[in-house]
């Protein structure tokens, strides 16, 4: 726990705004700091000021699969800042960038060997549109400009991805600075034909032709690229129907049009594969990931492009840059180094498989609530699932609110967004602990609603 001393001095700058908190009601958080601290993490658990143990039911902001203080990823972050803490990227280059590049294209599905790295899911969303654009340019099709995204998508918060995403209170306070020509497809979650689907629904691939709504509109000419979430993790896991994936890849290679998976949430490991697209059986174009690459430890994210995208930027004269883009962080030796950890652990400590073995646990776990008066949906893949709660009469959101405030009082750190809680566990976790999850949970819910 933290000493009074110390924790006097961080509820004083807490209440007083020192520290502006993202995607935080900071106003409300101010008025209710104390079990809202974390001081610690070990395994599967956080550990607050208050010296309650938490439950870590979304691996962080799913980004920690390999759980916290893992001694090996310790070592790693110690043994690399006394060996290389810093190195150009911009004309220069060190090995751990080099292998771990190599290491990723690996996992990729066939045909996708370039990577280039950013430093967050945003980045590395607001790096694939670049890569669409400059495709199309390089190819003398410059007039290729406009971007798709969907409703209801999360692609993080750069002003590129802010404009394809389709969050609208992402969106509304900015609309002034939105990219030009950007449309939206349809979303898939329908719940009076889906609700209560394990796995994926059965109902919806239909809601693919909505990009042939979109090509008849726009002219497939202009449109530069689609880009889509496999399961859309941040809008409470939706889970993409049957089908639904795979229409959108024909609809896209019938009109020239770059596929880009926003793989953030679903790359390494969260879906039983490497990636969302070799679950799905989908290749797209342009891969973006973040997140797990790490394991949340050192900030790291990127892209992974086809062979076509890549050799089509290698031309010109060879003294020249190809594409005039990157980050000072880009490929930092210490995330690439703990990127080299994350993926041995996984390999060595078959992780991605385990996600598989987990996964029917968890979809038991979490369908068990279905009886529950207040549960109005439950969905899951991989080892991700989540439930909406019906709204209050005349408070919505006030539910998940009071839901998480009672987790973090019982050992549940929980993911509310509105009435949605959204899970994706560690992929250490045990059996037990989703099944213990899942029973908090059942008297949280009765408790509070």
């Amino acid at each position: 726990m933290v000493q009074d001393s110390e924790k006097s001095a961080l509820l004083r700058n807490e209440r007083e705004g020192v520290y502006w908190q993202p995607f935080t009601a900071n106003r409300m958080l101010r008025a209710n700091m104390e079990p809202r601290t974390m001081v610690s993490a070990k395994g599967a658990y956080y550990t607050s000021s208050e010296g309650v143990k938490l439950f870590d039911t979304l691996s962080g902001l799913w980004c920690t699969p390999l759980g916290h203080a893992h001694p090996r990823i310790v070592e790693a972050v110690r043994k690399q800042a006394e060996t290389l803490d810093f190195a150009p990227s911009f004309q220069l280059t060190h090995p751990g960038a080099i292998s771990l590049a190599e290491r990723i294209a690996d996992l990729a599905p066939a045909g996708m060997n370039h990577v280039f790295f950013a430093n967050s899911g945003s980045e590395a969303v607001d790096t694939a549109l670049k890569v669409a654009l400059g495709y199309h340019r390089i190819k003398g099709e410059g007039n290729r400009f406009r971007m798709i995204g969907r409703e209801r998508g999360y692609h993080g918060v750069g002003f590129g991805g802010m404009s394809v995403g389709g969050i609208v209170s992402n969106r509304k306070m900015f609309a002034s600075g939105m990219m030009n020509g950007v449309d939206h497809l349809r979303h898939t979650y329908e719940p009076a034909h889906m609700a209560f689907t394990r796995g994926q629904p059965t109902w919806g691939t239909h809601r693919a032709e909505d990009l042939v709504r979109l090509v008849t509109l726009h002219d497939a000419s202009t449109i530069a690229a689609v880009i889509v979430e496999p399961v859309q993790g941040s809008t409470g896991v939706i889970v993409p129907p049957v089908g639904y994936l795979q229409r959108l890849r024909e609809i896209c290679t019938a009109n020239g049009i770059l596929l880009i998976f926003d793989e953030v949430i679903t790359g390494f490991g969260r879906m039983g594969e490497n990636f969302g697209a070799q679950r799905f059986g989908v290749t797209p174009d342009i891969i973006t990931f973040a997140k797990a690459v790490t394991n949340g430890i050192v900030p790291m994210g990127g892209v992974i492009v086809t062979d076509e995208i890549y050799n089509t930027f290698m031309t010109g004269p060879e003294s020249a840059i190809e594409f005039c883009h990157g980050y000072t962080y880009s490929g930092h030796p210490m995330a690439a180094a703990v990127g080299h950890v994350v993926l041995d652990v996984m390999r060595e400590e078959g992780l991605v498989a385990r996600v598989r073995a987990l996964e029917p646990v968890l979809e038991e776990a979490m369908h068990g609530l279905k009886d529950l008066d207040v549960i109005a949906d439950i969905r899951n893949i991989g080892l991700t699932a989540a439930f909406d709660m019906k709204p209050a009469e005349g408070k919505p959101g006030a539910r998940g609110l009071a839901l998480f405030e009672a987790g973090l009082r019982h050992g549940l750190l929980l993911r509310c967004t509105g009435d949605t809680v959204s899970f994706g566990p560690p992929f250490i976790s045990t059996e037990q602990q989703l099944r213990d999850m899942a029973a908090t949970l059942r008297k949280l819910i009765t408790e509070v609603c």
